[in-house]
């Protein structure tokens, strides 16, 4: 009895943020209304600890000192932590010889190959699912520093070691997970198909969830006085929407490459609106990349892009929101949008994270979608993994994922062979159709999301995802941002595409009968039919 309240105990020292009825299993019932629990109560002590009885906190919790913000409130309530993370070349265990502290400024193995940042595992393991799961689901919608952000209520499981203090957080993540009920059902024949929109996030896209970790390392690292000046990435967009944000937030310079004439002017302007040096390069996203992986090895500028495996610790956050929302239970499938690939390897990551730790007891199958104008996956997929080759990325609506050589390649076949997964590949009329049917029912989606719908639509035709399947489709970018792309739709201005699904605006003239002869005609094509 002794040793199972002392295990409960130390389980409220690591996490002082938990709600009382969970720091103490002996109590049968939780907090009452009338009863307001903290979930930022005192540190406690395992030192001082009694062997018979868990911690409580302060059942009233009082305001925070005027001159106090919220970063102050958390300093108070600071909580020793057995965890932690480092660097190992990707596909190695935690015990590798070869291994960096996030602390280290490196960004390929000695061999040139991929890092990841692997936890240990056997010290998360000694709390179960069960515990991990209630921590988390205590701190979603809360405004405590850091755990109002969708990222940082994961912090245990995403960078252990920072200080909250140096965490550079917009309170990101925690997006909408909603009910495609009408796309679903008219379009194709699903009553649980749902969209996980990732591009409601602080700059419009799933970028924001990734960069919130690593704008937040390189903040420590300064404060290390490691060489770090500024922080650069190679763009198509978002990726230097959320850099520049997320910088000028700390205070960082920030520097960004793009591939001039190929991103909406939505996406161009968000990085100059924050401050950027924005450099406009005459080349496409690969050669963008070659360039900032050259600068940043000769000049004091943090690598951004997705090569640093930092961004995944962030963006796998959203594979377990996804459980969350879903009461912890696993959908069958989930569908992402694959350009540089290491999105779709994320959300391997946090499903495998949830299994492996017991808050899930298996994990979904997963689809990464390409533009087949820049399908370098795809091809691979359909050779049976057997020769892998990058292609010279066509222009696509879909900008983001317009990448011919991925970085994070042999991240993404490792999670989908580990998932059973599939590839597939959507043409630019397809996936500017799937676009328009979306947004014709409510949704107002990016070009990427309708490359994972297109996906989407061919997985069912086919027979593989079933009509009763709970799939979710992730949607990486908001639609405001492409604009540019629904009028040139909308309009039936694309060369060589039908626009099959354009809605342009009827013209008529600015007369009663005229009007009425119009408005008679639609509300008859619209009227039920018998």
């Amino acid at each position: 009895m002794a040793s199972s309240a002392l295990f409960h105990s130390s389980l409220s020292s690591l996490s002082p943020d938990l709600p009382a009825f969970y720091q103490n299993p002996a109590s049968k019932r939780p907090p009452t209304s009338s009863l307001s629990v903290s979930c930022t109560s005192s540190t406690f002590d395992p030192s001082t600890a009694s062997n018979t009885s868990s911690p409580q906190p302060s059942s009233n919790k009082t305001r925070r000192a005027a001159d106090e913000n919220i970063r102050d409130e958390a300093r108070r309530h600071r909580s020793p932590h057995n965890f932690s993370a480092k660097y190992i070349p990707f596909n190695s265990g935690f015990d590798s010889p070869e291994s960096y502290s996030l602390d280290e400024i490196v960004y390929r193995s000695q061999s040139g190959g991929l890092l990841d940042v692997q936890h240990d595992m056997e010290a998360l393991r000694k709390f179960d699912g069960a515990y991990w799961r209630r921590l988390f689901d205590s701190r979603v919608g809360k405004t405590t520093w850091p755990y109002g952000s969708g990222v940082w209520s994961k912090k245990e499981w995403v960078l252990p070691e920072i200080d909250d203090d140096d965490i550079v957080s917009a309170f990101e993540g925690n997006s909408n997970l909603f009910w495609a009920e009408r796309f679903g059902k008219q379009f194709m024949d699903m009553n649980d198909l749902w969209v996980k929109h990732c591009g409601i996030s602080h700059t419009g896209s799933f970028k924001d969830l990734g960069m919130t970790v690593l704008i937040s390392q390189v903040n420590r690292l300064r404060k290390l006085k490691r060489p770090v000046i500024g922080v650069g990435c190679a763009s198509t967009g978002d990726t230097s929407a959320a850099l520049s944000a997320y910088c000028a937030s700390a205070g960082i310079p920030s520097i960004v490459f793009l591939p001039a004439n190929k991103i909406s002017m939505a996406q161009l302007v968000q990085p100059i609106a924050n401050g950027a040096f924005v450099l406009s390069i005459d080349t496409d996203f690969d050669g963008c990349m070659k360039l900032i992986r050259e600068i940043t090895a000769e000049l004091p500028i943090y690598l951004a892009n997705s090569l640093n495996s930092l961004r995944l610790e962030g963006q796998k956050t959203a594979a377990i929101e996804i459980l969350q929302q879903f009461d912890w239970e696993v959908p069958d499938w989930v569908i992402v949008p694959g350009g540089n690939l290491g999105n779709i390897y994320a959300f391997y990551k946090g499903f495998k994270m949830c299994q492996e730790l017991g808050l899930v007891d298996r994990i979904p199958r997963m689809v990464c979608a390409q533009a087949a104008n820049a399908n370098p996956l795809y091809l691979y997929y359909k050779s049976g993994w057997k020769d892998f080759k990058p292609v010279k990325a066509k222009s696509t609506f879909a900008s983001a994922i317009q990448i011919g050589d991925p970085v994070s390649i042999d991240r993404a076949v490792y999670a989908l062979k580990n998932c059973d997964g599939i590839v597939e590949e959507a043409s630019e009329e397809e996936l500017m159709d799937a676009m328009a049917k979306a947004d014709s029912t409510g949704m107002f989606i990016c070009p990427h999301t309708g490359v994972a719908l297109t996906a989407l639509d061919k997985l069912r035709k086919s027979g593989v995802i079933g009509a009763g399947d709970r799939t979710v489709v992730v949607s990486t970018a908001h639609g405001l941002k492409f604009t540019q792309a629904k009028v040139d739709y909308h309009s039936k201005a694309i060369p060589d595409m039908a626009c099959r699904s354009a809605n342009p605006p009827t013209e008529v003239k600015a007369e009663f009968g005229a009007v009425m002869d119009v408005l008679k005609d639609y509300l008859l094509n619209k009227a039920p039919k018998e």
